[in-house]
């Protein structure tokens, strides 16, 4: 389990790093899915009960569990940042808040 822990924490550290205005959290949900893949693992989330992401992406009002879209972030968005990794048969799931350039 700690092994699948280090890969998803430095996969979601990756992600949030790439948080930054005009990128879309499709995009981010895509690089996160290369980055598991890449590490030897799975998203965990992807395909579970019909989700169709690797990546949970929640801008600015919405809550939880939201899907990435095609909207760039913008200068001062928060968007929550939930990612699972299935590594060994064992499941690990992060969450992390990121602000999207300057915030007041």
């Amino acid at each position: 389990m700690a092994e699948g822990g280090k890969i998803l924490a430095t996969v979601l550290k990756q992600i949030a790093a790439m948080a930054k205005p005009g990128i879309t959290t499709m995009e981010l949900d895509r690089a996160a899915e290369a980055l598991i893949l890449a590490a030897g693992a799975k998203p965990a989330f992807k395909g579970y009960e019909g989700f169709p992401y690797s990546l949970c992406a929640s801008v600015n009002e919405n809550v939880v569990h939201g899907y990435p879209s095609n909207e760039p972030l913008k200068n001062g968005d928060i968007v929550g940042l939930d990612l699972g990794v299935l590594w060994k048969g064992f499941n690990t799931d992060m969450a992390m808040t990121v602000a999207v350039g300057e915030i007041s």
